[in-house]
């Protein structure tokens, strides 16, 4: 006598029993699989590095990330937060600070970069009982509105002034051979990196100009 013949067993039983059956003998197999993983995306510890220069005439030390934006230095690490955090792409200005005597995007440069630079921000041109001559200009022609890129628009606008008075040409400059000229045309094309989205731009070249000894 057939010792199954007494059981009885419907389709749907013997599929259910197949499928536990090939589920039990895949477990081991899958936990295996997942505790690979786990050492495999365990998060290094980041890279550090230290840099020294100077910001606002203080010398400074920081140990850094070796992937921290000069902006983000700036703001998170040493707390000064004139410059803005704007498109974080280098296209809008508003991080704008002066190194070494030029103006640089901060958000588009990595602070391990410039060590022994000298760095300027818009703390660093001027006080509320000293104002510098940028900074009283824009508020005497209303250079701002909002004032979110007015820290980035003023350092840029001292770093222009400079790079005329140094000879560099600009795009607009007609003879490469000539030093270029303060003018209106000039300062609109070297201050169009820098955005203002309340569209105070006439006041800030008016500004400009009254600083760099033109007339708008």
């Amino acid at each position: 006598m057939d010792p199954l013949s007494d059981v009885k067993l419907t389709r749907r039983d013997m599929l259910i029993a197949g499928a536990l059956t090939v589920s039990t003998a895949a477990v081991p197999g899958a936990s295996a699989q997942q505790a690979a993983p786990t050492v495999a995306n365990a998060t290094p510890e980041p890279v550090t590095a230290g840099v020294t220069f100077t910001v606002n005439g203080k010398q400074v030390t920081l140990q850094l990330d070796t992937r921290t934006s000069l902006l983000d230095a700036l703001r998170e690490h040493l707390h000064l937060t004139g410059s803005k955090k704007g498109c974080d792409q280098g296209q809008c200005g508003a991080c704008t600070v002066i190194m070494d005597g030029r103006r640089i995007n901060s958000c588009l440069s990595l602070a391990v970069m410039h060590e022994g630079a000298e760095i300027t921000t818009i703390e660093g041109l001027g006080t509320p009982e000293k104002l510098h001559p940028m900074q009283a200009a824009f508020i005497k022609h209303d250079g701002y509105q909002c004032g979110y890129c007015t820290p980035g628009q003023i350092c840029a606008s001292v770093s222009v002034i400079e790079e005329i008075r140094q000879g560099i040409p600009s795009h607009v400059t007609a003879d490469l051979n000539a030093r270029p000229l303060l003018s209106v045309e000039e300062i609109r094309e070297r201050m169009s990196g820098n955005i203002c989205r309340c569209g105070a731009y006439s006041n800030i070249v008016d500004a400009i100009a009254e600083v760099g000894g033109v007339k708008a």
